[in-house]
């Protein structure tokens, strides 16, 4: 049986969602970053990168949200969660979560978790304060040139639609105005209805 390793709130939501989208069995695992539990050598053995998610298969552990979305995708074609015979299509579905993970989730991480890339507390609280606005531009972009509606991919739902709507999630944490963005702002809506989603949610604490 497959098992991702999470933290509430995190990116790994998106896995998290995506696994009762498929209803394939499935363990969770939560580790617990406030304890410094993803530093220890019990979860370092799973995950040397020290962060989630992870993804625990017969075959291996898998990380990075874009290769443990496109698996579960693959794994399970009749959940039809990706155009898994249009190579053109899994490409752009790749390159729209390549984006979210590579630019929009590393503009979050500036806000926070600064300390990543500064030591002093000026550097630190100049990156959370333009952070915001950073992020904001990522969205914007998102909603003009790359969400086709209704789902992000167009008439068919995707595992973008989970690791979008992580992002949408962030917002509030972020104080950003996601009024702004109303096709967003109406996606996040809709997620929030699927029961997936809610199951999801539910068992991570969040609901």
């Amino acid at each position: 049986m497959i098992k991702l390793f999470y933290v509430p709130n995190a990116c790994s939501l998106a896995s998290h969602i995506v696994l009762e989208e498929i209803g394939a069995p499935y363990e969770l695992a939560q580790v617990d970053f406030k304890t410094g539990a993803q530093l220890k050598p019990a979860y370092l053995a799973i995950n040397p990168k020290a962060k989630v998610p992870a993804l625990a298969t017969d075959r291996g552990v898998l990380t990075e949200t874009p290769a443990i979305l496109a698996y579960l995708a693959q794994t399970h074609p009749d959940a039809k969660l990706a155009p898994l015979d249009d190579p053109f299509a899994f490409a752009k579905l790749q390159g729209f979560n390549d984006y979210i993970s590579a630019t929009v989730h590393v503009a979050y991480a500036h806000i926070f978790r600064g300390a990543r890339w500064a030591d002093s507390d000026a550097a630190i609280a100049e990156m959370a304060a333009k952070g915001p606005g950073v992020v904001a531009k990522h969205l914007e972009l998102i909603e003009a040139e790359m969400f086709a509606a209704p789902w992000a991919m167009g008439d068919d739902y995707t595992v973008a639609d989970a690791y979008l709507y992580v992002m949408t999630r962030w917002t509030a944490r972020a104080d950003i105005d996601l009024a702004a963005l109303p096709k967003l702002a109406d996606h996040k809506r809709r997620m929030e209805q699927r029961p997936a989603v809610q199951r999801a949610l539910s068992q991570e604490g969040l609901a």
